[in-house]
This record gives C-alpha cells, structure tokens and sequence, in this order.
C-alpha cells in the first residue's frame, strides 16, 4: 500500500467546479526520506521505511542518529513502514506528494484523534439523558442511569458504555477524496475533515 507522512495544517473550503463550497482540510505530505529498504529474501516482505519531519540531534537516541546516517538525512520526527509500496525507490531517496497522490484519489487517513479528558456519558456516547424531571427526579439529567447488574453479574461487563476518557486514540478515516495536489508547496487538500489537531502527525494511504 502506497503512503506517506505527513502534517495537519488546519481546514478551510474551496469551490468546485458547480460552485458548491466545500470543506477540506490541507495537511502538508511529505518529503518523506526513504531510511530502509525491506526486501523478501532478507527480511521475508517487502516494505519502504519512510521518516519525516525534522528532530533535534540531542534529543535523538544514537541508535537512531546511526540508522538516519546510513540513509545520509538528518534525524526524523516520524518514522513508519509502508508494506507493499509500488514505487522503485532505494536508501536515501525522496519520496514527494505528486509521486504518490493525485487529484481524485480516494485515500485513507490515519491519526490520533483530539483528547477531551475525562468525559461523561451524554458527551462521549450520545446518551439523551431522561429528559424530563419525573418520579420525583432531581438534577440527574446527564446520569448514565442504571447498570442492569444486581447480584447476577454482580459486576460490570466489558464494553459497557460508561464515562471516561474521550478521544486521544487511534482513528483511520476510510475514502477520503483528494481535492487538489500542490507538489511545489507540497501540500495536499482532502475534503472533509481527519483526525488530530493542527500540527499533528498524519498517516495517508492510498
């Protein structure tokens, strides 16, 4: 599968071609340096090791200065494997959005979602609360109401939905479309919105 690393910029709108404004958001893709090469006679698959984003020396682990080295790039923010990539690249060499995406491409995003701390059931799962104040009900709106569990479970079951902690997990979005490409600014516009804040790491396959 063919990808890349990228940023979140931040979403704005465009126009398309019937006047319809559109919501997008531009992430900026690449260049991404190709730091391995995985082959199926030494490693059993094939893969590309792709970094991206710029990380200051001191704070990288000289096991990994080492291996950025080997590739003769500076140390990376973000390093990911992509298994099965199509494009003929070898150790050192720059992978740019225009080699991999193009307009129209339905793509798949991959990021970790904003975190919203601890959060209660009517935020986090979309309860509707009782409503109205009935039976002698007093400020118990947003409850998340009995468990259904007495002295048979006598426990709670896993999944249930209850309140905790909110977003700061892994998200895939599926079927994105690609709205434009621009390979000189290497930025990319996908409609609709992904995962993560502005300035977080994103994942983008095609």
């Amino acid at each position: 599968m063919n990808g890349l690393i990228g940023k979140k910029i931040g979403m704005t709108s465009v126009y398309d071609a019937s006047g319809k404004n559109v919501a997008c958001t531009v992430i900026e893709l690449g260049p991404c340096v190709v730091t391995q090469v995985r082959t199926e006679d030494k490693d059993g698959y094939t893969a590309l090791q792709l970094a991206y984003g710029n990380r200051k020396e001191k704070n990288t682990p000289s096991a990994l200065i080492g291996h950025f080295n080997q590739a003769n790039t500076t140390p990376k923010a973000k390093v990911l494997e992509f298994r099965g990539m199509t494009l003929a690249k070898q150790l050192g060499d720059t992978i740019t959005v225009s080699e991999v995406f193009a307009e129209g491409d339905k793509v798949n995003v991959v990021g970790t979602s904003k975190g919203k701390g601890f959060q209660g059931v009517v935020k986090r799962h979309g309860f509707g609360g009782i409503m109205q104040q009935t039976h002698g009900q007093h400020n118990r709106l947003r409850a998340p109401g009995s468990l259904g569990n007495s002295s048979f479970a006598a426990k709670v079951m896993k999944g249930m939905r209850m309140a905790g902690q909110m977003g700061n997990e892994r998200v895939k979005v599926r079927r994105l479309k690609v709205l434009k490409v621009f390979a000189d600014q290497n930025l990319i516009l996908i409609k609709g919105a992904v995962p993560g804040h502005n300035g977080a790491f994103v994942v983008i396959e095609k």
